[in-house]
């Protein structure tokens, strides 16, 4: 057994004063220790000894080595932690061993595994016992949102791994929450426990949260009963019970030995609580239940445990560190409790309407605990003490206990003894306790985690209504005693004809910027006060001179709490005149810094690269941005990021050399003038090929992925300049992070999002590997005529010992226009962005300005004799409004024309057979390209337009080495499954399945199957119809000139027969019309179906890229 004489206790505030008073119920001397602004605190009066440490704020208690010395210098064997601050670090439990100090707490391998809350999820893991989604240590945001990603649309929580206590938690609903999110609950957690480290879990939005207290001798361990710790408000607790209430004796069972076995696993000694959640909705005995955390220390609500036990666990604390084991302490085998007790936790704090809180501060002028059976009060506050705003808002913990476990009569006692609390000069959060315990949810104990955050503003406008709490005189007595010079707060009469300069808020005065006797404007500030980390300024109210200086720097002065005083003067116009004449063109030094460092990424001040691209007859990637955009309304992200290559290059060098890492993007308007700003915006990216060839590095990658996830979110159009080398091998930055660049999301990110909203990639020069799979994956490609595109670049090939190319020998534009790579060949880039805006408009709906050619033209555009071709381009050309035809892929197909019209202004997707190709016949190719056309059109809600002429699918051998069979069911499948309007026109040939395949699958399919005059149908071509239907019978014609004559007689028959009149009696088809009425039967036709608007839910999950 370790004999305890003298104990430093590293802590303050109420833990600090219990442990004060168990040691000196125990025989034990106790030091205190404190920060300079914390010296008239209760527990520097009560110990034996207070000693003073260097800093200010939580920051001198986190200071490990001064505490040791501190111990080590007032011959203590022993230091007690507390809760919070460095209670869960591994590095004191281990300096404490080191200079032959009792560390009251765990060893320090026991803290590294539990008080590393990742760790501590390791361990239950291989224990068996049941925990939520969770991630490891997160290295960045990027992490981060790997891991949310992988929760399938459930929100996440992101938790500090060394620490508890709600700080470091933020909750994450959506991907673009999470680089905030980040950020903060790391600061928050750095600050708090010296640790910044996160992970992130799946979030239950409905779970009670329920803990088992623990104590360990470092071999057995036994539990204490549980608690539940369910009211909480931004993931601190409020309110705390024990035991739980209407917990399955089995589920509670389960959960006990759950602890225990975490804690004989981590061969626990000491105190500890194992916390688990619980969904709110299950209440049965096999309710799941999951592990998130083990808090390796005494907790805040220890009381309520030691109120239903008999037990006074602080000073178990003490045994168990002495050591003596579970059974020496009696812990064998407790009794279940009977009795029942809640903790309220009365911070000093005040609300807004909506619940939002905001610490409130100021010197106690009255503190008269409640009394009477079962009421307990633990706090560090008296009369005369004043608050600090560097540390916790926590004033007193109100405990309640009953003998039995009447819940709704627990919360009854609870209520009445918070509105005996007088407590004065400082704002609480009494009435809120009480509009909370009045709640019939807590009566039943029907509550989750999120009981507050749903009912926030109501309770607030309970407790406002709320005349319970004891009323408290606002002036302190005359005999009360300020709690220490630099903790005090300045209370001062002003001097006869002075105005005082008030503090905003309650927190430390860090430096008056003024003298006595100087003159002073209106608005001028005069000094800065620190409260929470961020510095406030201390205005003067009037212009005029300064009189007398009320408070010195050092000193935390409450809000309102005068400063200064100023004499206001009789000419404090002229003086608050002066305050107005501010230069509006001065440019600060922060902000001249931010001008140099955005002017080196613009080409203006990078003549060389730009001069470079001008020589090759090309743009710059930010030229072709600004004609994409309208003015004015591009918004660039990442705009300062470098390329990764700081290990191997200077600063200034990537600055002026790699801007942006060679992307820009954002989000701009496109053809604003014709759509509304929600239509008309648009993700635009650009691959700067002047800074590293427009390869693709980390930084470039992570900017691009903001940008993807964000319009992917949205629903917005993505426009993509692709120019460039592919992958980047130089970024050495990054190599002790990633071995190999495979783990990028770019490519899945970009390509998850098809069918989404329309993504259009414009090239111009040489584009490979990544950069051609961004092009590749597009719905629409764009490329010059100046263009190469291909999956690896002449490195690549020459790498793979496949031969030497020269760059523009690969995937030059005759190549891939051709096989249907690129869907539009610009002359140039400036036609290329023309063509891009022209094709988005097509996307972005309706125009009202328009004209059309003269339909009677229609009626002349088919020959009068059957077997003369025609131009179909001729009737798009006339059907369409006047310069309204985009047509894609031209190139690729060629029996198939794939055209984006206009007709009335309203966009259209119009396929057509072309007779100068196979007399209209659909082959292989043709069969493709339509089918992936009617997707394209499908994904965004564009109507479509199908014009037949065709006497079926191409057949024989030849074609069938194509694959013809699957390759032109493609056209039945894809036809089958839109959900946008389809129309068809037959104006000549429509014949077989191929006019079938035109139709949607069915000549049922369309919302209308018309035909002009010169229509003629059959299940094949009439010609050959006649030839198999009649072959005997033209074999025994008694010479060639009666077989001619027999077959075009037949022939006339079967034309009779199938011509569009005829088949329009039958009903085959829905009407025959005048050409001239095409037009208006088109646009009648979509006002009886109309397209509905782009909405948020994707059509098709994809489409394809082929």
């Amino acid at each position: 057994m370790t004999s305890n004489h003298k104990c430093l206790i590293a802590n303050r505030g109420e833990i600090a004063v219990r442990v004060v008073r168990t040691a000196a119920a125990r025989g034990i001397e106790t030091v205190a220790i404190h920060s300079p602004d914390d010296a008239g605190a209760l527990h520097t009066q009560i110990a034996d000894k207070a000693v003073q440490l260097e800093g200010a704020g939580v920051a001198a208690y986190l200071d490990v080595s001064a505490i040791i010395e501190i111990a080590k210098a007032e011959k203590c064997d022993s230091i007690h932690p507390g809760y919070g601050l460095l209670a869960e670090s591994a590095e004191l439990s281990a300096a404490c061993a080191d200079a032959g100090l009792v560390f009251i707490g765990p060893k320090p391998e026991t803290l590294s595994e539990l008080g590393d809350k990742v760790a501590a999820r390791d361990l239950a893991k291989a224990n068996g016992i049941p925990l939520i989604e969770g991630s490891p240590v997160l290295a960045d945001e990027a992490e981060a949102k790997t891991f949310f990603a992988s929760l399938n649309g459930a929100p996440g929580i992101f938790k500090a791994v060394a620490g508890g206590g709600g700080r470091g938690m933020r909750i994450i609903q959506d991907t673009d929450e999470i680089a905030t999110a980040f950020a903060q609950a790391s600061a928050e957690a750095l600050s708090a426990f010296g640790d910044g480290s996160l992970y992130m879990e799946r979030y239950l939005p409905t779970a009670r949260h329920i803990e088992v207290q623990i104590a360990g001798d470092g071999q057995n361990v036994a539990h204490l009963w549980e608690r539940d710790c369910t009211i909480q408000r931004r993931h601190q607790k409020l309110i705390e019970l024990a035991p739980a209430p209407r917990l399955a004796p089995a589920l509670r069972a389960r959960m006990l030995d759950a602890a225990v076995k975490l804690g004989r696993a981590a061969s626990y000694l000491g105190l500890g609580t194992i916390e688990f959640l619980l969904d709110a909705t299950g209440e049965g005995d096999d309710a799941p239940f999951f592990f998130i955390e083990c808090n390796p220390r005494i907790q805040v609500e220890h009381t309520v445990t030691e109120e239903v036990t008999g037990l006074d666990l602080v000073a178990l604390q003490f045994q168990l560190a002495s050591g003596s084991s579970v059974a020496d302490c009696g812990l064998d085998a407790l009794p279940v409790p009977t009795a029942s007790a809640v903790q309220l936790r009365v911070n000093t704090e005040s609300m807004g309407a909506d619940g939002a809180v905001r610490p409130a501060g100021g010197t106690l002028t009255r503190f008269d605990a409640p009394g009477g059976q079962g009421i307990r009060v633990d706090s560090h506050g008296f009369a005369g003490y004043a608050t600090n705003p560097q540390f916790d808002s926590l004033l007193a913990k109100l405990i309640i206990r009953r003998g039995d476990q009447d819940w709704s009569g627990l919360m009854r006692q609870a209520h009445r003894a918070v509105g005996e609390f007088a407590i004065g000069g400082v704002e609480t959060n009494q009435t809120f306790l009480r509009a909370l315990l009045a709640s019939e949810d807590l009566s039943d104990w029907r509550v989750d985690t999120r009981l507050i955050e749903r009912n926030g503003a109501a309770l607030v406008a309970s407790a406002a209504q709320d005349a319970g709490v004891r009323s408290v005189a606002t002036d302190a007595p005359d005999s009360t005693t300020q709690a220490g010079a630099t903790q005090a707060a300045i209370k001062m009469d002003a001097p006869e004809g002075t105005v005082g300069a008030a503090a905003p808020l309650q927190g430390l005065l860090v430096s008056i910027m003024v003298s006595e006797g100087e003159q002073v404007t209106a608005g001028q500030e005069v000094a800065v006060l620190e409260a929470m980390k961020m510095q406030h300024g201390v205005t003067a109210p009037r212009a005029g001179t300064v009189r007398l200086l009320a408070a010195d720097p050092g000193h935390v002065l409450d809000e309102g709490a005068a400063v200064l005083f100023i004499e206001p003067t009789d000419d404090a116009g002229a003086l608050e005149a002066s305050s107005a004449e501010v230069d509006l063109d001065y440019i600060r030094p922060d902000l001249a810094e931010l001008h140099a460092r955005i002017n080196k990424t613009l080409d203006h001040e990078r003549q060389a690269a730009v001069a470079k691209r001008h020589k090759l007859g090309f743009r710059t990637a930010r030229e072709n941005v600004s004609d994409l955009c309208d003015d004015d309304s591009f918004l660039e992200y990442g705009q300062m990021v470098l390329a990764a290559q700081r290990n191997r290059r200077e600063l200034d060098d990537l600055i002026a050399n790699t801007p942006g890492d060679g992307m820009v993007a954002g989000f701009g308007a496109i053809n604003g003038d014709t759509f509304d700003e929600t239509t008309s915006r648009a993700a635009v990216l650009a691959y700067d090929y002047t800074v590293l060839a427009g390869t693709q590095g980390y930084f470039n990658h992570k900017k691009t992925d903001r940008v993807l996830e964000l319009a992917d979110k949205w629903h917005v159009p993505v426009m993509f300049f692709t120019e460039g080398g592919g992958g980047r091998p130089g970024d050495t930055d990054v190599r002790n992070v990633s071995a190999t660049g495979l783990d990028v999301k770019t490519f899945a990110t970009f390509a998850a999002s098809s069918g989404a909203a329309p993504r259009v990639a414009i090239n111009n020069g040489r584009c490979f590997a990544g950069n051609a799979v961004i092009f590749g994956c597009a719905d629409v490609t764009i490329a010059t005529k100046s263009s190469a595109i291909g999956m690896g670049g002449p490195a690549m090939i020459e790498g793979g010992g496949l031969g030497t190319y020269a760059p523009d020998e690969i995937g030059p534009i005759d190549v891939q226009a051709n096989n249907g790579v690129v869907d539009l060949v610009a002359d140039d880039e400036a036609h290329a962005v023309a063509q891009a805006k022209q094709l988005l408009g097509f996307f972005q709906g309706r125009t009202d300005n328009w004209t059309c050619a003269d339909q009677r033209k229609l009626r002349h555009v088919i020959p009068e004799d059957r077997k003369r071709v025609y131009n179909m381009r001729d009737a798009i050309s006339l059907i369409a409004d006047e310069g309204s035809v985009l047509e894609l892929r031209e190139g690729y197909g060629r029996g198939m024309i794939t055209s984006l019209v206009r007709i009335e202004g309203r966009p259209f997707g119009l396929f057509a057979n072309d007779p100068h190709h196979l007399g209209g016949a659909i082959d292989a190719e043709a069969s493709e390209k339509a089918g992936r056309f009617m997707q394209l059109c499908d994904a965004f809600g564009i109507p479509l337009l199908s014009l037949c002429d065709t006497p079926g699918f191409m057949v024989g051998p030849d074609h069938e080495e194509l694959a013809t069979v699957r390759r032109a069911s493609s056209m039945l499948v894809t036809g089958a499954s839109i959900s946008v309007p389809l129309f068809m026109i037959c104006l000549r040939k429509g014949y077989g399945l191929g006019a079938q395949a035109m139709a949607g699958g069915s000549f049922t399919s369309p919302v209308f199957l018309i035909s002009w005059p010169t229509g003629e149908y059959g299940g094949m071509g009439l010609e050959g119809a006649v030839r198999l239907g009649y072959s005997k019978e033209l074999a025994a014609a008694e010479s060639p000139e009666a077989r001619d004559a027999l077959f075009e007689k037949l022939l006339a028959a079967y034309y009779e027969h199938g011509k569009a009149l005829s088949v329009s009696t039958l009903h085959e088809i829905d009407a025959v019309i005048d050409p001239i009425e095409t037009r208006k039967w088109i646009i009648n036709g979509i006002k009886t179906v109309p397209v509905e608007a782009a909405s948020r839910e994707r059509r098709r999950p994809f489409v394809d890229t082929w």
